[in-house]
């Protein structure tokens, strides 16, 4: 069963993707989240090279008023356009795909026995490897490839190193 903020989302994907290929720019991610008592309606773009203030504004603008237009939420929302930041997190096979090779940091519903350790873990770290539509692998520090099921994953992103 698909719930109103998945109905939201998707009409939401439907309407910038035309406004995001026009301008050269990807469509990351959109989610409608409640936060402080307030609404959200975000949309997280980018491009080679990364987003700017003013890429932002420009597909606020232009879908703003598509927004305006076709009214599909009733409840009162924020609209923000967004960069993903440098801890974006990873969610469709293309995210995956342009971040072989990269480091993730993994965070589990359920501990899996680390390789090699004995111990078990609900977060991880390593390299991406390889992926399918189950699964992920990654080579964990002591070179240890582990494969993760994809319906345990709670979130994974790209490690920020600092």
């Amino acid at each position: 069963m698909v719930t109103k903020h998945e109905q939201y989302e998707k009409k939401t994907e439907d309407l910038i993707t035309p406004i995001l290929e026009d301008c050269g720019f990807e469509l990351v991610d959109v989610e409608y989240v409640k936060e402080a008592g307030n609404w959200y309606l975000r949309a997280y773009i980018d491009k080679e090279g990364g987003i700017t203030v003013n890429d932002c504004e420009l597909v606020s603008r232009k879908m703003s008023d598509l927004l305006d237009e076709k009214d599909f939420i009733p409840d009162s929302y924020i609209f923000e356009v967004s960069s993903p930041g440098l801890g974006r997190q990873l969610k469709k096979d293309k995210d995956f795909a342009r971040s072989i090779g990269q480091e993730l940091e993994v965070k589990l519903f359920r501990a899996v026995e680390v390789l090699g350790t004995a111990k078990k873990s609900k977060e991880l770290w390593g390299k991406l490897k390889e992926f399918d539509k189950d699964a992920i692998v990654i080579v964990l520090e002591n070179k240890e490839e582990l494969a993760i099921m994809r319906d345990n994953i709670a979130m994974v992103r790209l490690a920020i190193d600092f």
